[in-house]
């Protein structure tokens, strides 16, 4: 398996990840876990070989995904670009080596603004760098992170850049929806707030299958085991916790393939009911080969 990307199948449509970075989270345990009891916290990250007092350090990809349906090229997410250090994006030169150059992106679909996932929007001069595409993004994530109070807010500061250099400046490139919505056939955006207020999710169906994209929904498989622990980013946490919660139960119904946007390249797995909660299950590319058939 190439390490950068990883091309599959759901059902007639291609579909590729896209590893567009790398990023080292210092104090881990604070960021992703801000109300977690100690003690089932340690106990908790020890199945992942983990020692709380000594986890200094979380490594994280940042995955992106490309979608090409029988008539139309959907990139999900824009990833961190080159404004939001340390990490520098790849996004561009990925898709060049899967044969995709920007001017073939139809639809830039922005699951949320938070610079990991948005600041790949525009080049150094705040102009589209996906220029035949539109950006859709829900139109209550738009209005919360470019209201001025909401940048005032110190916690939010990291975000200032972002807003307005990949987000303000692009307005005409933009479509904002509201509710769930089909971009194109198989491809729909669906809300799932709480880790920010228009925090989205994206379902694609082809064939009988289906792969949903959960973004930041779980930023770590502890979250899939604890749903009611919530990361110091999440914008509106018992609403996060709501969220998961509800997606939690339709996974396990549905049994669909799922995609993190931090979790373990390629991200891909599938959500399995345990006698008390749930388990988050990486698909290996054996696995997923097996899967196509």
């Amino acid at each position: 398996m190439d390490s950068e990307k990883y091309s599959f199948k759901v059902g007639k449509f291609d579909c590729v990840v896209l590893k567009d970075a790398v990023n080292a989270y210092e104090d881990p345990a604070s960021f992703l876990f801000s109300n977690a009891p100690q003690r089932e916290l340690r106990q908790e990250l020890k199945k992942y070989e983990i020692e709380l007092d000594s986890w200094r350090e979380w490594v994280s990809p940042y995955l992106c995904l490309l979608i090409k349906t029988d008539s139309r090229t959907v990139l999900i997410d824009s990833g961190v670009g080159s404004i939001s250090p340390p990490a520098e994006g790849k996004l561009i030169s990925e898709l060049e080596a899967v044969g995709v150059i920007p001017d073939q992106i139809d639809f830039v679909l922005l699951t949320h603004a938070h610079g990991d996932h948005c600041s790949g929007n525009a080049d150094s001069d705040s102009k589209a760098i996906f220029k035949n595409a539109r950006y859709v993004m829900h139109k209550a994530e738009w209005d919360y992170w470019t209201s001025e109070s909401t940048l005032a807010q110190p916690d939010n500061e990291w975000m200032v850049p972002v807003v307005n250099k990949q987000i303000k400046p692009l307005r005409d490139h933009f479509d904002l929806i509201e509710g769930d919505k089909e971009i194109v056939p198989g491809v729909t955006f669906i809300a799932a707030p709480g880790h920010t207020p228009g925090h989205m999710i994206v379902r694609i169906s082809s064939g009988g299958e289906e792969l949903w994209y959960l973004s930041d929904t779980f930023l770590h498989p502890i979250h899939v085991e604890q749903p009611d622990w919530n990361a110091s980013v999440d914008v509106h946490p018992e609403q996060a916790t709501k969220t998961r919660r509800a997606l939690l139960q339709q996974a396990v119904t549905s049994q669909p393939l799922l995609h993190c946007f931090h979790f373990p390249f390629p991200g891909l797995g599938v959500i399995n009911k345990t006698s008390d909660g749930y388990l988050w299950q990486d698909l290996s590319v054996t696995d997923r080969e097996s899967c196509n058939g």
